[in-house]
């Protein structure tokens, strides 16, 4: 009877471990399932937004993805001493900003006699500005910025350039959009220097 009533105790000892194992590995599967779930979920939502987004501002990094793969920018076709020739005075070295107008990045050279508190994203007095957009983007913003302006039709490059009638001149030539502004201090922009500067740096592109 003792030994019975021994085995009738380890069995039913056997029967709880199992039934609290079989609790434990149920609220595990439960843990893991819910883990993967609840991360792959948040991952999800934060990819979604970039993929969406990507294509509304696609023009701009496109170009500039391409012009990184060459390790190109508009700084790489202009000089420092072509930039004081076409400004007639000294200039500092070409500084890179934003062109919201052309859709690349501008290279911009300071004259002496510009303002102390320099922006390269925006046109200032003294200054050089040379903008280059290579690829499928470029007809676009020619075109683009010549829908906003009186444009004046250049001769000697092609039959894509034009002058915008106060600051600079546009040229288009295959998949490549220059643009340059001249704006020396004092004086009103000079075609003349504009044209000399863009045909300095049509053949590099």
């Amino acid at each position: 009877m003792k030994l019975r009533s021994g085995l009738a105790g380890l069995l039913a000892a056997a029967v709880v471990l199992l039934g609290g194992c079989g609790g434990s590995s149920s609220r595990a599967s439960t843990a893991v399932t819910t883990v993967p779930a609840g991360a792959s979920s948040p991952t999800t939502t934060s990819l979604a937004p970039s993929r969406s987004a990507a294509p509304s501002s696609s023009a701009v990094p496109s170009t500039t993805a391409a012009a990184n793969s060459a390790n190109f920018d508009s700084c790489s076709v202009v000089t420092q001493s072509e930039a004081a020739a076409a400004i007639g005075s000294s200039v500092s070295p070409g500084v890179l900003g934003s062109a919201t107008v052309e859709g690349g990045l501008a290279c911009v050279f300071y004259g002496p006699s510009a303002p102390a508190a320099r922006d390269p994203n925006v046109g200032q007095p003294d200054t050089v500005r040379v903008v280059v957009v290579k690829g499928s983007d470029a007809l676009k913003w020619y075109q683009d910025y010549k829908s906003k302006v009186q444009a004046q039709a250049v001769t000697g490059f092609g039959d894509q350039a034009y002058y915008d009638g106060y600051a600079s001149l546009s040229v288009l030539t295959g998949d490549v959009y220059l643009r340059v502004a001249v704006s020396p201090a004092g004086a009103p922009p000079s075609l003349n220097d504009e044209k000399e500067l863009a045909s300095d740096i049509l053949p590099k592109l």
